[in-house]
């Protein structure tokens, strides 16, 4: 090494970037580029949470595998977060920016207590989702006489258990011991795509699809219901790549699954995602998208739902900013009665603008796509910032 080089290096601290406190030992690369949350700032904000109270509850519109419309209640509790976040996390999950290290059984179950004193126990709800910001029966995260509670509390009201899970989490022991206190309970796998270079490189999972099989396997085996998780748009793959291999996953796991959840991309704070958002190397999904995508896979088994979190802001999926307000809303029609008159009559002319970078993303080799800005000029999105 050139001896400037050399000095250079060595006067040079592997946390000058700031991102990092500065430290005389090694630093894994892992905390330098990953997403900020290991900083001492963002640590100390976590920390700041009440540990008794939620992070959010409220109802929604469903629908009950007979077809029945119904009220459904979303809890999500402030957790100790997920185990692969610990030790990696993927690139686009932003909820370790809900979670403290220090919950306990107390506070959760304040926490549910919570939640039935915001809605009047449940009333009118006929099915209660579980989020937890990681796996809801994983041990290291949620304490077991916890999720024992909720699983014999949900089963013996009669309600309609929804939990989300990793794929590798799904032993049969543990599914095993789920299915004998809530028969019949809802686990939703979070696996993002059906392709493992995509799952590697794009979303940095952390498991691979063969062990997502295994893990409907093994529901199945317990007379579990199985829903799968899928992401429209990750990071590095261009709007109309995204498209063409949404489609495909979803006729290749819908046959497995009893419900499809098309999980449009948000940008979540203090992810890989943000980084590339800010840099303009990255944009949301166009809302037109998912209608095609919904369009061209109604005819697969099973149940499929939308719900673009954020729809039509910048950090959500989004149009023009004129339509997205009433294409957003058809497609959470749509999710719920399945039918796809819910986009009947629906138009308007940046619909050109989107199919034609579909087009164009098809031809024109890039990662990041051809897409502009939607919401400036074209001339303008042309200009160096």
């Amino acid at each position: 090494m050139p001896a400037s080089l050399s000095t250079m290096a060595e006067q040079s601290s592997p946390c000058s970037a700031g991102i990092m406190p500065s430290s005389t030992e090694a630093v894994k690369i892992h905390h330098l580029v990953k997403a900020p949350e290991n900083t001492p700032g963002s640590i100390r904000k976590r920390e700041s949470w009440d540990a008794d109270e939620l992070a959010t509850v409220y109802t929604t519109p469903e629908c009950l595998p007979d077809g029945t419309i119904c009220q459904a209640t979303t809890v999500i509790f402030r957790t100790r977060g997920c185990v692969w976040w610990w030790n990696s996390g993927c690139t686009f999950c932003g909820y370790f920016n809900d979670v403290r290290d220090d919950v306990t059984y107390d506070n959760l179950m304040a926490q549910w207590q919570s939640a039935k004193d915001q809605t009047n126990d449940f009333e009118g709800s006929e099915v209660i989702k579980v989020y937890t910001s990681g796996t809801f029966f994983e041990d290291r995260e949620n304490p077991p006489e916890w999720q024992e509670a909720i699983l014999r509390e949900t089963n013996e009201r009669g309600l309609r258990l929804i939990v989300e899970a990793r794929a590798e989490m799904c032993t049969p022991e543990k599914m095993s011991w789920v299915a004998n206190l809530h028969p019949g309970c809802v686990v939703a796998i979070g696996l993002e795509a059906m392709d493992d270079e995509v799952l590697k490189f794009h979303c940095n999972k952390g498991f691979s699809t063969k062990q997502w099989r295994k893990a409907v396997e093994t529901l199945r085996a317990n007379e579990l219901e199985v829903k799968t998780y899928l992401l429209f748009k990750p990071p590095f793959m261009s709007e109309g790549d995204s498209l063409k291999h949404c489609i495909e996953w979803i006729r290749e796991v819908g046959p497995l699954s009893d419900e499809v959840s098309v999980n449009p991309m948000n940008i979540q704070r203090g992810t890989i995602v943000e980084r590339l958002f800010r840099h303009r190397e990255y944009r949301p999904p166009w809302l037109w998208s998912l209608v095609e995508m919904i369009r061209q896979v109604d005819s697969v088994p099973g149940r499929l739902i939308v719900h673009p979190t954020a729809a039509g802001r910048i950090r959500g999926a989004h149009n023009c900013g004129k339509c997205d307000k009433h294409v957003a809303a058809a497609i959470e029609r749509y999710s719920v009665s399945g039918d796809l008159q819910e986009f009947a009559g629906l138009t308007c002319e940046c619909e050109n603008i989107w199919a034609t970078e579909i087009e164009l993303d098809g031809s024109i080799p890039s990662p990041f796509g051809v897409g502009l800005d939607r919401r400036m000029p074209a001339e303008e999105s042309l200009m160096s910032p």
